[in-house]
């Protein structure tokens, strides 16, 4: 049986070559706190696997699909607690003793604020409006950091394994079980996606996106609309 750790920060990726240098070297500190990082990649065509075995503890492959690839790093990690960050996602540097100041008081679970970075000023309203309806809610994404205990995530029945809004199912299965710690320090995520696709055009779409899956959407239908989105108009 493999030795345990306190944390293990499972980051899955998909040609993430341009990306994944300076997010794992943004985890050695954790690192040389007892905290290991799991890379699992999901098939990319890039170097992104050579890039990452540089700097994690463990890299693996999965089918791709961010459900698929963090519940292969769940497998696969030795920690008590868990926390997903995406490729493009920057922690905080007080990023693992705010997280044990919540599990010291208690908690079980629970996400960071976030800042996007890019330089369209929509970005930062939409964080602001993510933190919000994030703390009313009791919901997290993806790009806050999600960190759980492992018993908990077991608990629930791990991570769902569905095409899309897999943070938004997860979430909702732990908070029937405990409130998430809501950590004001913020996470610094990409931008990408937005300015990929025009800012406005986003928004609309995750704002669609989430309201159909609340309507009970299949999240297969709903991952096709996400994956092709229609031509950005704005320059």
């Amino acid at each position: 049986m493999q030795s345990r750790t306190w944390l293990s920060i499972i980051v899955p990726t998909l040609n993430e070559s341009a990306n994944i240098g300076t997010a794992l070297t943004a985890l050695q500190n954790c690192r040389a706190t007892g905290a290991e990082v799991i890379v699992v990649d999901g098939g990319s065509s890039d170097d992104t696997v050579a890039r990452a075995a540089l700097l994690a503890d463990l890299v693996v492959t999965a089918p791709r699909g961010r459900a698929s690839q963090l519940q292969a790093g769940v497998r696969h990690a030795r920690g008590e607690l868990l926390l997903f960050l995406h490729a493009d996602s920057l922690l905080p540097a007080d990023a693992l003793q705010l997280i044990q100041a919540a599990t010291r008081h208690g908690e079980r679970w629970g996400r960071f604020d976030v800042t996007i970075t890019g330089e369209h000023p929509m970005l930062q309203i939409v964080a602001r409006m993510m933190n919000v309806r994030s703390r009313w809610t009791g919901i997290a994404t993806g790009d806050q950091g999600i960190f759980v205990a492992r018993e908990l995530l077991e608990a629930v029945g791990g991570v769902p394994q569905q095409a899309l809004m897999e943070d938004i199912e997860l979430s909702k299965r732990l908070r029937a079980s405990a409130r998430p710690a809501c950590l004001r320090a913020c996470v610094a995520t990409s931008g990408r996606r937005w300015e990929k696709n025009g800012v406005w055009r986003t928004i609309w779409l995750m704002w669609r996106l989430r309201f159909a899956y609340w309507r009970g959407a299949n999240p297969d239908d709903l991952r096709k609309q996400y994956e092709n989105p229609r031509p950005s108009l704005e320059r």
